[in-house]
């Protein structure tokens, strides 16, 4: 990238960003118009808040017509550990201040074992090499760093019961696994909500969700399905999946309830993976 001069509150991706913009004569919401995204979004770039997806990254390039700058010079594109859809929403999940977090049918990653995260891993098509694997665990549980401060950011989990009794890894890591939620549940490092299956639909029975604030900025919200994800900021649809939330939240069990389920839960794992010998 060019030698753009650094200012206080930026990083000198978003001041490239920034100079290039006002090379081409663009407002941000002249550039977001013809890049195809959002005004907002364009300002927190700029000021260093957030990175680009690739495809963002791609759309600039073409619309500034910079030989693709912004791509080659994505924060950490030559060592990624997460997938390409996930490199934006990981970003901002280390700057939020507060998470919301819904598990429809897996433990969420945040709070998820290492031999539970193994064991979804490889689930997953295609296959991983043991290296690939290595790493793709590496980087989940440095995520899972952010909740070693005892405040911030503040996190609700609400789960799905499906998320509690698919045997991910067998009896054994399911029955560790939910011991290490009720662990921090207990200690209120995190909040958590079971939604029982007598429940029957509710209003995320269709899709995980993950809902991000922050100090400065707009609140986000992050939706993941088969190979692809999608980091939403348009603030009405946001809205909208805060509301979605709120409602599923009202269908749940209490935290201590969600607690006694959860340990009731993992005492028949453990029941199980003694009687079996099972992993």
């Amino acid at each position: 990238m060019s030698g753009t001069q650094a200012r206080k509150n930026g990083t000198p991706y978003g001041d490239e960003l920034k100079a290039r913009r006002e090379q081409a004569g663009l407002t941000q919401a002249e550039l977001a118009a013809l890049a195809f995204m959002t005004h907002t979004h364009i300002a927190h770039i700029e000021a260093g808040r957030r990175i680009p997806s690739l495809s963002d990254a791609r759309r600039l390039d073409q619309v500034l017509q910079t030989g693709g700058v912004f791509v080659r010079f994505l924060p950490d594109a030559k060592r990624r550990k997460v997938a390409k859809h996930f490199e934006a929403a990981r970003e901002l999940e280390s700057q939020a201040s507060m998470i919301r977090e819904f598990g429809l049918t897996l433990i969420p990653g945040l709070l998820q074992t290492e031999a539970y995260m193994r064991a979804v891993f490889r689930a997953y098509f295609p296959v991983k090499s043991k290296e690939k694997l290595d790493e793709a665990v590496t980087a989940r549980l440095e995520r899972a760093h952010i909740l070693e401060d005892p405040l911030t950011p503040h996190m609700t989990v609400l789960l799905d019961e499906a998320a509690l009794r698919r045997p991910q890894g067998g009896p054994g890591v399911m029955g560790a696994q939910l011991r290490h939620v009720v662990d921090l549940g207990d200690r209120r490092r995190v909040r958590v909500h079971v939604i029982p299956f007598g429940v029957g639909c509710h209003a995320l029975v269709e899709s995980n969700l993950t809902l991000l604030w922050f100090e400065d900025m707009p609140p986000t919200a992050y939706v993941d399905g088969l190979h692809t994800g999608n980091l939403i900021d348009e603030e009405a649809v946001v809205l909208h999946c805060q509301t979605s939330y709120d409602l599923a939240l009202g269908d749940a069990l209490s935290h201590e309830k969600s607690l006694e389920m959860l340990r009731e839960i993992a005492k028949g794992y453990e029941h199980e993976h003694r009687s079996t010998g099972m992993a």
